[in-house]
């Protein structure tokens, strides 16, 4: 078990990581989510020793690491950009952190063929694809058996459909061979699909806490809301059970009377029912329609829809209760 505790950090003189608490259960995957400046990598070199936090304790079932040097850690690193050596053969970029110990050759191919490369020991580096480079790095991480696998935005060098169809990958073989990792991204869906247990850090604050369920039923607050991509959030005044708006009125029957912030899913939005707007813009995604629909007041609502009227015409709605999320109180 790997435990983080009461961790902070500053850049010359400056408070830049604040009161850092987590824990990584072994054979479980951390995401490390925020967005640039969040500080996600700080504190991922920090665990590695690669930065020297002011106060708190870093500890691997029990034992405390502060002072230990990186390379004794027993940590694997994986970066984004690989830092494969492109005049080594596949092999020998591999072998690179196992080099002169007994068996090497051995754990090379084992390991190669662990992440789907098996015979690619003799391939030159550049006449692989981006995603084979990927898993080159990936078994040169995993090659001398670390305690904790450390990835820093593995995929954010690939495009798009290349990260959609690795990231699964990148899951079912952490699950697979039951690595204990760390995994650092900017990226929601990407955090969603690698982790066990997500932490989110904003300005070098963890902001919530919580499994990849736990946080997407339940932000922490607005900013975590909006962060996480849900583009409605509504301040409303509940009475029995009934929220209103200055555009119109819906069911809330979990949250008490009073006044709330609320996220409406997009996917809560239904074609037909006693609210009105007009179709401000309209997107085919493949399967269903995004939907950008202006309300009287002028606000904003997004939706996704599987049929929807053309741009300017009006649209009749409704709001299911079960996708309304009211967010706590901020203070």
């Amino acid at each position: 078990m790997l435990e983080v505790r009461g961790l902070t950090v500053s850049f010359e003189g400056e408070p830049f990581m604040h009161d850092i608490n987590l824990t990584v259960l072994d054979g479980t995957v951390l995401a490390v989510l925020g967005p640039s400046g969040s500080g996600k990598s700080t504190l991922l070199r920090a665990i590695a020793g690669l930065e020297h936090p002011d106060t708190g304790s870093i500890s691997w079932n029990g034992e405390s690491l502060n002072g230990v040097a990186p390379h004794a850690r027993g940590f694997g690193l994986m970066f984004q950009d690989y830092a494969l050596f492109p005049h080594m053969s596949v092999g020998a970029n591999v072998e690179f952190g196992v080099e002169g110990r007994p068996g090497a050759a051995r754990r090379v191919t084992a390991v190669l063929e662990r992440v789907g490369l098996a015979g690619y020991e003799h391939r030159g580096v550049g006449r692989l694809s981006g995603g084979e480079q990927q898993r080159v790095a990936l078994a040169r991480a995993l090659a001398p058996e670390p305690r904790v696998l450390m990835l820093d935005e593995p995929v954010g060098s690939l495009d798009r459909s290349l990260r959609e169809r690795i990231v699964p990958e990148l899951r079912e073989l952490f699950v697979r061979l039951q690595i204990t990792a760390v995994y650092v991204t900017h990226d929601q869906e990407e955090a969603f699909t690698v982790a066990d247990q997500m932490v989110i850090l904003r300005d070098g604050t963890i902001v919530q806490t919580g499994t990849p369920e736990q946080v997407w039923s339940s932000p922490a607050n607005a900013w975590v809301a909006g962060f996480l991509g849900f583009s409605n959030l509504i301040d409303v005044v509940v009475t029995a059970g009934v929220a209103t708006t200055s555009w119109g009125s819906f069911a809330v029957p979990d949250l008490e009377d009073g006044h709330h912030r609320v996220v409406v899913r997009e996917s809560a939005i239904e074609a037909g029912g006693p609210l009105h707007g007009e179709v401000s813009q309209r997107r085919f995604r493949g399967g269903h329609y995004q939907v950008t629909i202006k309300m009287s007041d002028g606000s904003l609502l997004e939706a996704e829809l599987g049929e929807a009227p053309g741009t300017g015409e009006p649209l009749a709605f409704e709001i299911v209760p079960a996708g309304v999320v009211g967010l706590p109180d901020e203070a």
